[in-house]
């Protein structure tokens, strides 16, 4: 009782710790698709800001459903701008907003992960207060389920999943499920947010079509279950296709009605005809290995060896030998099978740790089938190992190692990978709409070089201001960022151009070679980037700070 006080404690302690990072909020930027997949398109969508459209939001290639970002960073965004409208507060749209809003909405959600860890946990032999420390206390949980990924959508959906098809009767013994209308929604949502869901709702949708057909003993019944799962899918196939297929065509119906004069009909034959199914668009993209490689190609083992073990650390690799395990214990029951046949282990349907190594390595070998291999892919995979993890019978050995392995990766991805954009845009922002700026009206050159791509949503500019340029030289050579650099210093049009420069400490010698001068200079720190990573003997000298951080650098053009 007195550990089960303690865990519940620690519990709430870390999910308080969940919460209050969103609002400091967390200066970590993991990778460009947590803004430019939803709040960076809602941003421009709804506020009318100057933003970048990444081309899966092209009406010429439509990878991306826009219902999610629309009931999410789209929702958070109408909110705030409804409360400015109303004069409720008067300055709601800001960067912190910008990105604190959207952020929060996802936390929200990230207890739906809480939430499923508890009610699975007795179903599947897992002490759910262990259980959930686990969850709480993990760097995926704290970062990742807190930002605005597709993949933390895929998560949450997965957990859903895997409570609708986990069941239990008063006596103990698996129910059947009852929820089917549910499941096909889920699956079929799921499909639309990431195509790839379906390598994780494969194993649960075995699993409760194995109990339908257990329990059941009439064919009759058998068939309206799976009548009822395809029709809910089909029909929420239909409003994600109807709602994607408005967005990029910019189809009105009083323009259908207008232009046809005639029947639902024709309408009905024209919106077919224009109609977009973003899920095939996106396999169509990612099955061909030419695109796959624009976004960089890893060995097909990276997410059993490198990915598991970033995110997931000793958990992973004890899941792998548990996985071994299994698989030995499993060969030997079909040998004795050859011997004496009493029908085929009862693998698949057992309660416990085999069915869950199922649920956690199925999805992660057919993930691996791809060539592309990020960690943020395997996030979902996290509900199913805690509950193997915290089985009432297994201690958890490695505690001082978990505790040390999520407080580094923590930091890390909270705060130091790209640590210092978020704050530089934040300063920009500021910058751009003072006071003094606003008197006298003067253009901005905000050029940005060896860093991820900024999300432009976060300088809070309309898209009616043609006063500040954003130029974004990613990793661009010397040669090429001198080029451009002299260009815009010799401009001698511009009497009140302020060009700033933002560029990582450990690349910051580059822009010396470049023949100017600067009149300000503002270091952002901590600022870690993998692409330019400071030099070990460097970080022992007195200069690391400059090493780990991120400098805003003003042009003397008078020089």
């Amino acid at each position: 009782a007195g550990a089960a006080m303690v865990a519940r404690a620690l519990w709430a302690l870390l999910a308080a710790l969940r919460a209050g990072w969103c609002l400091l909020p967390q200066s970590g930027y993991l990778h460009p698709d947590e803004f430019f997949q939803a709040p960076e398109v809602m941003a421009g969508d709804i506020l009318n800001l100057q933003v970048y459209y990444p081309w899966e939001f092209l009406s010429s290639s439509p990878c991306r459903t826009v219902v999610f970002p629309l009931m999410t960073s789209g929702i958070t965004y109408w909110l705030i701008k409804s409360l400015q409208q109303l004069d409720i507060c008067s300055s709601c749209i800001n960067s912190y907003t910008l990105l604190v809003s959207p952020r929060l909405l996802f936390t929200i959600f990230s207890f739906i992960l809480d939430y499923s860890v508890y009610r699975l946990a007795s179903f599947w032999g897992a002490d759910p207060w262990k259980a959930l420390v686990l969850l709480a206390g993990s760097y995926v949980t704290l970062v990742f389920y807190t930002r605005t990924f597709t993949n933390t959508l895929e998560g949450l959906l997965f957990a859903l999943l895997m409570v609708l098809v986990s069941s239990k009767k008063p006596s103990g013994s698996s129910a059947e499920p009852t929820s089917t209308s549910l499941i096909g929604v889920i699956t079929t949502a799921g499909f639309f947010n990431r195509p790839t869901f379906l390598a994780f709702a494969l194993m649960p949708l075995l699993y409760w079509a194995g109990l339908i057909v257990d329990s059941q003993k009439s064919i009759k019944t058998l068939i309206n279950h799976f009548l009822k799962f395809i029709l809910c899918a089909c029909f929420t196939a239909f409003v994600f296709i109807t709602a994607d297929t408005f967005y990029f065509t910019s189809v009105s119906l009083d323009n259908l009605y207008s232009t046809n004069k005639s029947s639902l009909f024709d309408v009905i034959v024209q919106l077919h005809d224009k109609m977009v199914v973003t899920p095939f668009n996106f396999l169509s993209y990612n099955l061909n290995p030419h695109n796959l490689a624009l976004h960089g190609t890893h060995p097909r083992v990276t997410h059993f060896t490198v990915n598991g073990v970033m995110l997931f650390g000793i958990l992973h690799i004890l899941a792998i030998g548990a996985g071994f395990k299994m698989l030995k214990k499993y060969v030997h029951q079909l040998m004795l099978v050859r011997w004496c046949y009493r029908g085929p282990p009862g693998l698949l349907y057992s309660e416990g740790s085999p069915t869950l190594l199922l649920f956690y390595f199925v999805p992660l070998a057919f993930l691996s089938l791809f060539s592309h291999q990020e960690p943020r892919f395997l996030i979902p995979l996290i509900l199913p190992l805690v509950l193997l993890s915290a089985s009432p019978n297994r201690a958890v050995k490695w505690k001082l190692l978990i505790v040390l392995f999520n407080l580094l990766g923590a930091l890390l991805f909270g705060c130091l990978h790209q640590g210092g954009l978020i704050p530089c845009l934040f300063h920009l922002e500021q910058l751009i709409h003072s006071p003094a700026s606003s008197s006298h009206p003067q253009h901005y050159t905000l050029l940005f070089a060896h860093t991820y791509m900024p999300p432009r949503s976060l300088l809070n500019i309309k898209q009616t201001d043609m006063h500040v340029e954003i130029i974004d030289m990613a990793g661009a050579g010397e040669e090429t960022l001198c080029q451009t650099v002299e260009q815009r210093a010799s401009n001698s049009t511009c009497s009140n151009c302020h060009i700033f420069i933002v560029i990582p400490g450990t690349v910051r010698a580059t822009i010396t070679k470049c023949g100017v001068s600067f009149k300000n200079e503002t270091l952002i720190f901590p600022h870690l980037s993998m692409e330019d990573p400071p030099q070990i003997p460097v970080l022992s000298s007195g200069n690391w700070r400059s090493q780990l951080g991120l400098y805003i650098l003003e042009l003397n053009r008078d020089h």
